[in-house]
């Protein structure tokens, strides 16, 4: 019997899920403070790029069984915060349809003055309204809807196990970590977009090449190929980038993760401005 669509999810979905294992021991075995504050925090980059996978996920389910596939959703989201459908709901169904009207985009980086939000207003904006904005949407799409409810149902109860029988533990290695991962996810889709004000989808998203970042979030630095066809799977996605990059602005095209930037360009001063990179981007 085949599990896998497909062979090369293999191995970040058997890492995901060691990472889960881990926390689980963690929180079984460990009792001092110190060491639980020092597992979550190392582990905390790992399940950021989770939610990387946890969207690739729900783009292209990664088992051909629907349980496993729910069972892995149970996983992500004790990494990330975000539930089953949350993102088929919310990004599938309606950032993806949507992102180039800021009026109705669910993950709209402009105000309704028109202007273009900061990254921490916007992440905060994001953040808060998630949920509601995936719940909306699941009303023209009860089936997952319905689905959105009763996982989400399964992960409350497990969550409420969890703290019932050691809160502390439970805190410090699941709740804290899922909601600074969900928090940080949302900061980081800010840079997809952002002040990309546009109808031409081959200009409306920003672009990261580089190796290493694509490694760790499968590919998700080829952003305009993810825009241009949301069903191919992330193995794909450099294929398409190469196809179509004669066609995206060279200054959409970048090897520095600009996610990161806040956290260090003001103090560098190394690199001079270019005028012809996205404002939002100069800002950071």
């Amino acid at each position: 019997m085949h599990f896998f669509r497909h062979k090369v999810d293999r191995v970040p979905v058997a890492l995901i899920v060691l990472l889960f294992l881990l926390d689980v021991l963690v929180y079984f075995r460990v009792q001092s403070t110190l060491a639980l504050v020092g597992w979550a925090l190392l582990a905390l980059l790992g399940k950021n790029f989770a939610a990387a996978w946890n969207h690739h996920h729900q783009h292209v389910p990664t088992f051909r069984q629907t349980a496993l596939n729910r069972l892995l959703e149970i996983v992500y989201m004790f990494h990330t915060g975000i539930s089953t459908n949350v993102w088929v709901l919310h990004h599938n169904l309606g950032h993806h349809l949507n992102y180039l009207d800021q009026e109705k985009d669910e993950s709209g980086w402009k105000r309704k003055d028109g202007k273009t939000m900061g990254v921490y207003e916007y992440t905060a904006t994001i953040a808060l309204t998630g949920y509601p904005r995936a719940w909306r949407v699941g009303r023209k799409h009860p089936k997952f809807q319905q689905g959105l409810i009763g996982m989400g149902i399964v992960n409350l109860v497990l969550l409420a196990m969890l703290l019932a029988y050691n809160p502390l533990n439970a805190l410090i290695v699941f709740v804290v970590p899922m909601i600074l991962v969900y928090i940080g996810t949302c900061w980081c889709t800010y840079y997809h977009h952002a002040d990309l004000d546009t109808d031409d989808p081959l200009h409306a998203s920003h672009n990261v090449t580089n190796r290493l970042y694509n490694i760790l979030t499968g590919n998700l630095g080829y952003h305009t190929a993810h825009h241009m066809k949301q069903a191919l799977h992330w193995s794909k996605l450099p294929e398409l980038h190469r196809q179509i990059e004669h066609k995206i602005p060279a200054h959409l095209i970048t090897e520095e993760y600009p996610a990161i930037a806040p956290l260090y360009s003001k103090s560098s001063g190394s690199s001079g401005s270019d005028d012809s990179t996205s404002p939002a981007l100069r800002e950071a």
